[in-house]
């Protein structure tokens, strides 16, 4: 008598059943922390655009008019928050100071990313927006 070696087809089957479950709950689980790893770029630039909007708070004291500051006035040349996936020319950065009554305290500001209207596969899917506040709060909208 000769012993035969190796699977039978329901072993595979079931081998191949408990893949397609693991699959079908990871990939879900791995496409968030992909579009998490996307906005951390976005977070980052923000970050530098808030330290940037802070000394220049500092620099001009409430003798300048805070409506209409752009990114290039603080200080950010063309290509300096250029990142994979957030691009200042395409208008993902955008940052808008509020005048306090009387200019005698420092403006608010509001700093936003918005996600790229493209269809590609590099573009963050959700949220759309991250709001970056002058207190260091990050604010998400789907």
């Amino acid at each position: 008598m000769t012993s035969r070696k190796g699977f039978t087809l329901i072993e595979l089957m079931v081998v191949i059943f408990i893949v397609g479950i693991l699959a079908a709950v990871a990939i879900p689980i791995m496409r968030g922390r992909i579009d998490a790893a996307k906005w951390s770029e976005a977070k980052a630039a923000m970050g530098s655009i808030r330290t940037s909007a802070r000394a220049y708070i500092a620099e001009k004291g409430n003798s300048w008019t805070y409506a209409g500051t752009t990114l290039t006035q603080l200080g950010f040349a063309t290509g300096d928050l250029d990142g994979k996936y957030f691009t200042p020319g395409t208008t993902c950065y955008t940052i808008v100071f509020a005048d306090v009554a009387g200019g005698a305290s420092p403006p608010t500001y509001t700093i936003t990313a918005t996600a790229a209207s493209s269809t590609s596969a590099d573009k963050p899917t959700s949220p759309s927006v991250v709001t970056l506040k002058q207190d260091g709060t990050f604010t998400e909208t789907p």
